[in-house]
């Protein structure tokens, strides 16, 4: 595949890839059933304690008096009337469409008795019925068989489905902790996760060559989220083995530069990074709120000492960090988004760096992170039938089980494991780039064993 991919190439990596997957598929993951019925049961007691407490709250009385019998706290659209229309709550981050969110982030934002207890009963209730109560009722023989898929999503990503593994949460630990640890090897084995470092923004610089992201992701030295991190919370310096810098450097990550490259916009990314950095949204100018920095000073009296006295002031700096984020740092970038999109419009049509072509009617967001997605999961693919391959080949006790995200899920034989470890390595860092020359990238993979006859967690 040194030259140009064709519609040839991508159709050959579908046809491998399917195949690969599917004996994956066939080989199933181990569920721990008795887990799973002892972990429902305690999940219902904690849900009925939560609904008993927030019906004490003045938050559902009035829910109750709005819909009466049709009160349902499952419900974003109720919700979203409550606090927004009723409550005349101002929105801490707004959908697509120009609404008050209720996701997540959103709420979490919200300092009123009764919406925590919602995300609890929320989120509870998801991890006993969306998981742990589809891991019992898919599984046979005590192994779940989730079917991976190439021909359901325009991105030409995968897609899983019963259960659906790859809806595993992973951002929220408990969450995470509870579904993972439903999860075994085989008996005598052990599961190994191989996960892409940084994958999307890696294959996105293959796209725009932007000079300053290339720097950061070839100098080791170099940390474009310790660099934001400083921008962000107007620190001198960041240290990265003191918990609380790592704690902001991780916020601007995840609540900025993420979202950034994803389309996201500065008034949301501001409520984002309130939440992540502990700050209190509507008393912020009494400096006692907010991670403790190293010196013992808040992060909210440290802001404040620099003029963001206000979330409303807090949000104006973070729209003058975004302004510089696309017009300074990584201008490059910035201009092949405008190309790209243009280019688009005039053809109808994107031609992917792994011969796939995405057309239709499509919004900007979606024109400049289709192609970037679609062509990172092609790379996990090309490791996946390359990694399958080879274990066919040498005739490996340890088999590939599953895919999720950026990264492949093994039920590993111990003494096979440092050859696999290898293996894989060697894909990444050599194969892979050998077959496109266009990753011009160092890719990275980083391998997470678990212990023998252990959960899919950490110990």
């Amino acid at each position: 595949m040194k030259n140009k991919a064709t519609t040839a190439d991508a159709y050959k990596l579908m046809h491998d890839g399917a195949l690969a997957l599917a004996r994956a598929e066939r080989q199933g993951i181990r569920v721990d059933l008795k887990y799973c019925e002892r972990k429902k049961k305690h999940l219902n007691r904690k849900i009925e304690r939560h609904q008993k407490e927030l019906k004490h709250t003045k938050l559902y009385k009035l829910w109750e008096r709005i819909y009466g019998a049709k009160t349902n706290i499952y419900s974003n659209h109720q919700l979203a009337r409550l606090l927004y229309k009723t409550m005349k709550i101002e929105p801490r981050k707004l959908t697509p469409t120009g609404e008050g969110s209720t996701d997540e982030d959103a709420l979490r934002q919200i300092d009123l008795p009764g919406v925590q207890l919602i995300l609890n009963v929320r989120k509870l209730t998801k991890v006993r019925d969306t998981y742990l109560s589809a891991f019992t009722r898919d599984q046979h023989d005590g192994y779940i068989h989730p079917s991976f898929d190439l021909h359901t999503v325009r991105t030409y990503r995968s897609s899983s489905a019963n259960p659906n593994f790859q809806n595993i949460p992973k951002r929220d630990k408990e969450s995470m902790r509870i579904c993972r640890r439903a999860l075994l090897p085989r008996p005598g084995h052990m599961l190994l996760e191989a996960d892409f470092a940084a994958l999307e923004v890696m294959i996105s610089a293959c796209y725009h060559k932007d000079p300053v992201m290339l720097q950061y992701l070839k100098d080791k030295d170099a940390d474009m989220h310790s660099d934001m991190a400083k921008q962000i919370f107007m620190l001198d310096d960041l240290d990265r083995s003191a918990p609380t810098h790592n704690k902001l450097r991780t916020a601007a990550k995840n609540g900025f530069v993420f979202p950034q490259f994803y389309g996201d916009y500065y008034g949301n990314n501001a409520a984002s990074l309130a939440e992540w950095a502990e700050l209190n949204y509507g008393r912020w100018g009494d400096g006692k709120k907010g991670v403790i920095l190293p010196d013992g000073q808040t992060i909210s009296a440290h802001l404040s000492s620099r003029g963001i006295k206000s979330f409303q002031k807090f949000e104006d700096h973070i729209k003058s960090v975004e302004d510089d984020f696309w017009g300074r740092r990584f201008k490059v970038y910035n201009n092949w988004r405008d190309k790209w999109v243009s280019k688009y419009r005039r053809s109808g049509r994107l031609q992917m760096l792994t011969g796939f072509v995405c057309s239709g009617a499509l919004r900007r967001n979606e024109i400049i992170n289709y192609p970037i997605q679609g062509t990172a999961f092609h790379c996990l693919l090309f490791t996946f039938i390359e990694l399958d391959r080879i274990a066919i080949q040498e005739q490996w006790e340890s088999k590939l089980i599953g895919q999720i995200h950026d990264s492949i899920l093994l039920d590993v034989a111990p003494e096979e494991l440092k050859h696999v470890e290898a293996t894989l390595k060697n894909i990444v860092k050599k194969t892979l780039p050998a077959a496109w020359d266009w990753i011009i990238v160092p890719l990275e993979i980083d391998v997470d064993s678990y212990e023998v006859d252990g959960p899919w967690i950490a110990a």
